[in-house]
């Protein structure tokens, strides 16, 4: 068989700093990351359950690794992962996603908190970690992710991941919370455009909102110049109908208390669902501020902005059991985030296997063959 290369991961995560000193440097730190990685893709959810894999797995490591004191142990693992500065492993995911795709241009990127319920450790007074991921939408890619400070909240995380994306060219969506002026600024400085959801954490603006489309419904739509765009789904015994008006006019616009603190505000809109499921129907109104102009485009947006709690944070409960995961030490919790991200990214540009994200993990450890098609998904990701 012959020696695979692994040229291109070293290139990415080579440079991580190792923070064990050296007399404890048994086994290379590149080894370590690049079993983590595999074994995460195979459906390894814990250490103990990454160093059997490797164990498992050994004469095959050996084929492209050094490992000069055999598989790394499970407290290896647990030590490593939980002093390694989740900064640089981040920065490192982030730079090969850079590298390794192209980003579709115009598509939407969902930003969007998720907590990690079992990260906690309350015998050290220790909280869950909260999570802010970046989500393309066409792409089906994780883009970054950023840990929301303890003492802070994801409005501050937003802006820090926000300067680390390549976002030119792309429509940012983020649900109410990331709607605030500086967010908007920064996705503008970064050639960004935006669709913000309006809720009442922005009081005045939310309000004259809603009042501008309600005199817009109540003149039976004669009231001010607008957009409008529809679209009928049906399937799995529903009907979903969604409605969008959107109002650009700069003279209304200008009337609405703090338009001028939001950098290039250029639409507001309104997208009504309607769902039915049976006989039972509901229906809901919410509201939208973007930098970007038609009914179309904006509901294609908020759509695709959903897209995140199906394409991320509900596979990684499902497939990955996230939710459940009890890494707790240290760095681990955030630093095993990413192992999760680099994983689902890989098992999703995977495409010659029709079965879900699980089934695909199952494969992977089942057939060495299957993961290394997984792991050259993206291209630069070679071992």
């Amino acid at each position: 068989m012959e020696k695979p290369a692994t040229a291109t991961i070293e290139e990415h995560f080579g440079s991580i700093t190792d923070p064990r000193i050296e007399r404890t440097k048994l086994h290379k730190l590149i080894d370590i990351l690049v079993i983590a990685i595999c074994a995460t893709i195979c459906g390894c959810d814990n250490w103990e359950d990454i160093a059997a894999f490797g164990e498992a797995k050994r004469e095959w490591f050996a084929t492209f690794l050094e490992l000069p004191n055999d598989i790394p142990s499970h407290d290896t693992f647990n030590r490593v992962f939980g002093r390694l500065d989740p900064d640089e492993f981040r920065s490192s995911f982030m730079a090969w996603i850079s590298a390794a795709s192209q980003l579709i241009g115009g598509q939407a990127i969902s930003l969007d908190g998720k907590v990690l319920r079992r990260s906690h450790d309350r015998g050290i007074g220790k909280g869950a970690i909260d999570m802010v991921s970046a989500w393309a939408c066409e792409n089906r890619l994780v883009l970054g992710q950023v840990k929301v400070d303890e003492k802070s909240n994801e409005i501050t995380a937003i802006p820090q991941l926000l300067k680390a994306l390549e976002i030119s060219g792309c429509i940012v969506t983020i649900d109410a919370m990331g709607c605030q002026t500086e967010i908007a600024k920064t996705i503008v400085d970064e050639d960004g455009d935006y669709v913000l959801a309006l809720k009442d954490n922005q009081g005045n603006l939310f309000e004259d909102v809603q009042k501008l489309f309600a005199d817009l419904e109540s003149s039976y739509y004669r009231a001010y110049a607008y957009d409008y765009e529809k679209t009928v789904n049906k399937g799995h015994g529903r009907i979903e109908i969604r409605e969008c008006w959107t109002i650009s006019d700069p003279q209304i616009l200008r009337h609405l208390r703090g338009f001028e603190n939001w950098k290039k505000l250029q639409t507001v809109s309104c997208i009504r669902s309607q769902r039915w499921i049976g006989d039972e129907k509901t229906c809901e109104d919410r509201f939208h501020i973007a930098s970007i102009l038609g009914a179309k485009r904006v509901l294609g947006s908020v759509r695709s902005h959903w897209g995140i709690e199906n394409g991320l944070h509900w596979t990684l409960d499902l497939a990955f059991d996230e939710d459940r995961c009890r890494v707790r030490k240290d760095n681990g919790p955030e630093n095993f985030a990413i192992l999760r991200h680099i994983a689902l990214n890989l098992l999703k540009q995977e495409q010659t296997c029709k079965r879900s994200i699980k089934g695909k993990r199952l494969m992977a450890g089942w057939r060495e063959d299957y993961l290394l098609k997984v792991l050259s998904g993206l291209p630069q990701l070679t071992i």
